[in-house]
């Protein structure tokens, strides 16, 4: 294949009336013509797989800005998915505090009631007892009154 120098420093015989050989200059043309052509079409081969080329870029460029919008979206559909879940855990927690509150102040008063019921039991027995010592002792007088009686 010709380089430019080739060309540049081609030197034609000259013929006796001070022109070029034109066999040389033929060939030289048809040379030059065939490389030429072989160029030509290496170019126009080498633009078809540029252009081929800068559409497969912009191609996976696009795929690539789709990734990360897609990414961008999918961490920021993470965070609300984490910020709900930390908001429900919170409501779970404190709901649970409130349940365990109410249960606590719900055994509260069923322990003070259940005192309440025990101190008016004791007072019942408290009654009782004396209402039975009252009755054993007028029982017991009322023997004593029987045998004072028979003696």
């Amino acid at each position: 294949m010709l380089t430019p120098l080739d060309i540049e420093n081609k030197k034609f015989s000259k013929q006796m009336m001070n022109g070029y050989n034109v066999d040389e200059v033929d060939d030289f043309l048809d040379e030059l013509t065939v490389d030429y052509e072989k160029m030509y079409k290496e170019s126009t081969e080498n633009k078809t797989k540029i252009d081929a080329l800068e559409k497969d870029l912009l191609h996976y460029k696009t795929i690539e800005n789709t990734l990360q919008n897609t990414l961008v979206m999918a961490q920021s559909t993470a965070e609300e998915v984490k910020e709900v879940a930390r908001q429900q855990a919170e409501q779970i927690v404190k709901e649970a505090e409130g349940n365990a509150r109410k249960s606590v102040d719900d055994l509260g008063q069923e322990i003070l009631m259940k005192k309440k019921e025990l101190e008016d039991i004791q007072k019942q027995f408290d009654i009782y007892k004396a209402k039975m010592e009252s009755l054993l002792i007028s029982q017991l007088e009322l023997l004593k009154d029987i045998n004072k009686e028979t003696k």
